[in-house]
């Protein structure tokens, strides 16, 4: 482990070392875990072809989908080396890094997607500033944000209130922020990796999960999950992150380009989540679930209260910072 550990710090050094004695020409790592039809794997590969367009060339960028370069903790570690350049992920991943940049993850803090993607705007949200401080002195900055679509339960029976989750396994992203949110559900939380997630619950390991319908549609949970409930608890934006000295590698010129494109792929993100959802609701009828709303006696409301009692108790820094997010336009 500390051999590999060693490689990948050389590795990200020398690539670093590379930038910054030809900032005209860089190659950039960009891995993420998302499957292929996902809105964030179309981000990605989007992002990329603006970027080289946009610098003419001089910044190429090579995406690596579906964990080719690792989990989420192990991409998150690669690009705070510079093993790999960059890469996206729910904040939350981060919180290893700085605990409180988990707060942009948080459920039903956001009005609608809009108000998710000006308030995780790098170059205005001054919460986001704030934090980014923190992140580039732990080698990482952020500098883009992808709107993936509000996230849902799914689940193997009926959910319609948290008591129909009690004492029941069901998967938590493995961050401590949804390890809270799951337990706010009512459920038992299961930490799986995404990759071991349709095996995990056709075993039963897990009765449910939660994601945006675009990952539920993607990964054919509905072979193994005959119930959506939707719940929307999560406006889910993802950060777009940096290795910090592959960024002060690039020229001032470079960066804006990248910022410029990452920006203009955020609100097409924005636009295909929403034009996308109604969309899938009727596909995954078709393939056979089940989609539970208010007027089927979904209840809201006790979910909300169950989580933010929840996230309270286990996040009480993040008040202020809420409060802040919450006040963006």
């Amino acid at each position: 482990m500390l051999h590999k550990s060693i490689i990948n710090l050389l590795t990200g050094a020398a690539f670093a070392l590379t930038l910054t004695g030809a900032a005209s020409a860089a190659e950039l790592r960009y891995a993420h875990v998302g499957a292929e039809g996902d809105i964030q794997t179309i981000f990605a590969a989007q992002a990329a072809e603006g970027i080289d367009a946009a610098t003419n060339g001089e910044v190429t960028v090579s995406v690596y989908p579906a964990s080719q370069l690792g989990g989420v903790a192990e991409m998150v570690d690669g690009v705070r080396m510079g093993s790999i350049s960059m890469g996206h992920h729910d904040f939350a991943s981060l919180a290893r890094l700085v605990p409180e940049v988990a707060v942009f993850n948080a459920p039903f803090i956001y009005r609608d997607g809009a108000h998710a993607l000006a308030a995780t705007d790098p170059e205005t949200s001054p919460a986001l500033q704030a934090i980014n401080e923190q992140l580039v002195a732990q080698g990482v900055r952020i500098i883009g944000r992808i709107y993936r679509g509000d996230r849902h339960i799914s689940s193997n029976f009926e959910v319609k209130t948290p008591e129909d989750l009690s004492g029941k396994p069901f998967r938590a992203v493995p961050l401590e922020l949804w390890v809270s949110m799951v337990k706010g559900f009512g459920a038992i939380p299961t930490p799986v990796e995404v990759a071991e997630l349709p095996t995990a619950l056709m075993t039963g390991v897990v009765v449910g999960q939660e994601n945006p319908l675009t990952m539920i549609a993607s990964n054919n949970l509905n072979e193994v999950q005959s119930h959506v409930s939707m719940t929307g608890h999560m406006r889910a934006v993802l950060a777009v992150f940096v290795n910090e000295e592959v960024w002060q590698g690039l020229t001032e010129e470079q960066r804006t380009a990248i910022t410029t494109v990452l920006d203009e792929e955020a609100e097409k993100s924005l636009q295909m989540a929403t034009e996308g959802e109604a969309e899938l609701v009727e596909e995954l009828k078709g393939r056979g679930m089940t989609i539970l709303t208010e007027a089927d006696g979904l209840d809201l409301d006790a979910f909300r209260e169950g989580v933010s009692a929840q996230i309270a108790q286990d996040f009480p820094n993040f008040t202020p910072l809420i409060e802040q997010i919450q006040a963006v336009e």
